[in-house]
């Protein structure tokens, strides 16, 4: 068994351990919903989502936009953050306070109390949309954490280990759920599965992922 998942505590209706040092926290996005709803639309509007290209010349099925200090981009050149947009131009949107008060309160909650996000990935699943398992690995310090919320249709989240063949757990991801990982699973691989066809009351026919990091 991958030592990573050897100590999984018991389980809290709030808190599930995924492996060593990789929490999903239930539910604890829904107090900041209203505020990061109404910051998404404003990022949106001034960043909209795209399809990008992998190096490979694969177009990704999921729609991506950011926000931040800096963007995470793929193309033909490789994948890499940048501070500038390439389809305006300009600066990558501001993180709204909304954003940042998130991020640092969840991390801190799943024990990693001096993570300051730099960069906010914002993903656009549509059903269909899948996202196949890779690292986050473009960043310059892996001490800091990840922080990944969830918001619109619910999804299958698979956390594997630091191989790709490693053995994968699966969690299903519901809108308000925030996922969680640094130290020893900083550079675990994960992804997401096909999105399943529905409807959510708030976001229709679509997942929203933000995920916050400090690449720079």
């Amino acid at each position: 068994m991958n030592d990573l998942f050897d100590a999984i505590e018991p389980r809290d209706p709030s808190r599930e351990v995924m492996a060593d040092g990789a929490i999903l926290l239930r539910g604890s996005a829904l107090s900041f919903e209203a505020d990061i709803l109404s910051a998404l639309q404003a990022i949106v509007g001034q960043a909209p989502f795209r399809h990008m290209t992998t190096p490979g010349g694969y177009v990704m099925s999921v729609a991506m936009t950011n926000c931040g200090a800096a963007g995470w981009i793929t193309d033909r050149t490789g994948y890499r953050y940048d501070r500038i947009d390439p389809e305006s131009g300009q600066p990558w949107p501001a993180m709204p306070d909304c954003f940042l008060g998130l991020a640092i309160a969840a991390a801190a909650e799943a024990g990693y109390p001096h993570f300051v996000p730099d960069a906010c990935l914002i993903n656009r699943y549509e059903p269909g949309a899948r996202l196949s398992l890779h690292q986050d690995k473009n960043e310059r310090d892996f001490a800091n954490p990840i922080v990944s919320v969830s918001l619109g249709l619910p999804a299958t989240f698979q956390f594997g280990g630091l191989k790709r063949n490693d053995p994968v757990r699966k969690f299903a991801l519901r809108h308000g759920d925030i996922a969680v990982w640094g130290g020893r699973s900083r550079l675990c691989y994960h992804g997401v599965p096909e999105l399943k066809e529905g409807e959510h009351e708030k976001m229709g026919r679509m997942r929203i992922n933000l995920t916050f990091r400090s690449a720079l």
